[in-house]
């Protein structure tokens, strides 16, 4: 134990002075002559503004340059909080524009932020800024760049290719998957804008290597993360729309990408009001993704009831999801919450049944908390979710356990849906399997379940609870017979039935809503697990 210590304590040391090392480079004159090696072409490909509304969320409203005061702030940037930070240097804000802003102010503003910046600084030329600056620059070319001096373009082209050196130098070395695609999109930009067919090349196969490396066979990504899904979809068909526009040929690894990525996107994300609250999402709508997607004319239809691990039958009236996929590898779950066999269950466009949804700032305790399988519409023994999970070196929490999903069974019929598989999260910690089967019968709006409990050798009798999650507003009345709860939404009354087992109505919290809590109530039914088979059987019917 103490020789591993040593070594622990010594790799630590180690890597800090490299580190410290990498760092003095990085700001020496010897690495800025070397990213500053640049040619002499200039911009050949402006992209049209629409192919990028999709990457970005702006209010309608559009904005003069003149309404901004920015000239001098560059040298005072370091004075706002992180996020105000970011979106200023990001130059996102340039979206929000009105065309007929002034050139020249707009201008101005970017050159005297060259001026400041031109050298590597750690926080101003950090991988995500740098290529969310790089896109938003060549992206909106018609302010940034048209009808201006000779002299201020040299040095806006010199300065585009500088950052993308560093992209290309520092890209490998970053350990966020989303920053990557960010960073590959952006030089694949430089590459069409400028015609630099090394640009081009790198960012495509670094882009393949990525999607390789992420998503898994079925070509879902591997956190099993919705929100992660859709940003995939926007980035690979923006980088399909400026290949396509500057007719530069389209790689079939991307073609394909997109396909069964759409595929997903259309059963799990699109169309919808209100997101399905699994695995690291919150209630989003992707109502101005979907009108981007028809507006460029893509159509993806899903010839099943299942993507990514997540089981959806639904028709004009009614929607049942339920997440039956297995817990994603260590180093693709940091937004991983143990909600196994959760479901929601939508009905006239209210959501009767959900889920907790998830608190996304992993510093915060809540963060963890809305990990936890207590926050989803699930079962759970003893009061332990079906993972564990443990910190990184980063804050992040991640699974250490692999969980067998052992059957799984849907049907889907006109009159009549079920969904039914099982599990062994709970079998060498409680000696149980666990299955839940759902059905739900059209003709009487009435959904029905069973979660079963099978005895292992390692048995050992303990608490169970099944939490079924409400919105928040929704009244809940507990009937006299204690076998019901009413449920009063807005359109339409349910009734919640489960006989045998003691039914309680308790206050919790709903993360739907991005890094923001509100409280709720819940239906919650508890017992004690026995050696024998035990079949905990409820209802929702409509009333």
């Amino acid at each position: 134990m103490f020789i591993k210590s040593v070594f622990l304590n010594f790799g630590s040391i180690f890597y800090h002075i490299i580190h410290q090392i990498r760092k003095l480079y990085l700001n020496s004159p010897l690495y800025n002559k070397k990213i500053s090696k640049t040619d002499d072409k200039v911009i050949i490909y402006k992209p049209s503004q629409n192919i990028l509304n999709c990457l970005i969320k702006f209010d309608k409203k559009k904005y003069n340059i003149e309404d901004f005061s920015l000239n001098r702030i560059w040298k005072n940037s370091s004075d706002l909080n992180n996020k105000s930070f970011k979106n200023l240097h990001s130059f996102f804000w340039l979206f929000t524009l009105d065309l007929r802003s002034s050139q020249k102010i707009t201008q101005n503003v970017i050159y005297n932020w060259i001026c400041e910046n031109e050298k590597y600084k750690q926080e101003i030329w950090d991988l995500d800024i740098l290529s969310r600056r790089i896109i938003a620059w060549i992206s909106n070319s018609k302010l940034t760049y048209e009808n201006s001096e000779p002299d201020y373009k040299t040095h806006f082209d010199s300065i585009i290719k500088k950052q993308t050196n560093h992209l290309i130098n520092e890209i490998q070395r970053s350990k966020k998957l989303d920053d990557k695609i960010i960073g590959s999109t952006a030089i694949i930009l430089v590459g069409l804008t400028y015609g630099d067919n090394y640009y081009l090349k790198f960012g495509i196969d670094l882009l393949k290597h990525l999607l390789n490396f992420s998503l898994d066979i079925n070509n879902f990504p591997k956190s099993r993360n919705l929100r992660q899904l859709v940003f995939y979809l926007k980035y690979l068909i923006v980088i399909r729309e400026i290949l396509k526009e500057s007719q530069t040929n389209i790689p079939d690894f991307l073609d394909e990408k997109i396909f069964y990525l759409g595929k997903s996107y259309n059963l799990l994300c699109s169309n919808k009001n209100t997101g399905m609250l699994f695995n690291g999402n919150f209630d989003d709508s992707n109502k101005e993704f979907d009108n981007y997607l028809n507006f460029h004319k893509y159509k993806f239809k899903d010839d099943t009831n299942e993507a990514g691990g997540y089981v959806v039958l639904r028709n004009k009236k009614t929607m049942l999801a339920m997440d039956v996929g297995k817990t994603p590898e260590k180093k693709f779950s940091k937004d991983y919450q143990a909600g196994l066999f959760s479901f929601e269950f939508n009905c006239h466009g209210e959501k009767v049944i959900t889920n907790s949804g998830y608190f996304q700032n992993h510093k915060h305790q809540l963060n963890i908390i809305s990990k936890s399988s207590a926050t989803h519409s699930a079962l759970v023994l003893d009061n332990t979710s079906t993972v564990k999970f443990e910190r990184d070196k980063n804050g992040y929490m991640l699974t250490n356990k692999n969980i067998k999903i052992l059957n799984k069974e849907i049907r889907s019929e006109n009159d009549f849906w079920s969904i039914k598989a099982s599990h062994d999260a709970y079998n060498k910690s409680h000696g149980v399997i666990h299955e839940r089967q759902i059905n739900f019968l059209h003709d009487n709006f009435k959904l029905q379940g069973c979660d079963k409990l099978t005895k292992t050798k390692n048995f050992k009798s303990c608490s169970f609870t099944i939490r079924f999650h409400l919105l928040p507003g929704i009244n809940l009345t507990k009937l006299l017979n204690n076998e019901s709860v009413l449920i009063e939404s807005k359109n339409v009354g349910w009734k919640f039935t489960c006989k045998n087992h003691k039914i309680d109505i308790e206050t919790g919290l709903y993360f739907g809503m991005k890094n923001k809590y509100l409280e709720n109530r819940n239906i919650l039914v508890t017992g004690v697990t026995i050696p024998e088979e035990q079949n905990i059987i409820w209802e929702i019917s409509k009333i």
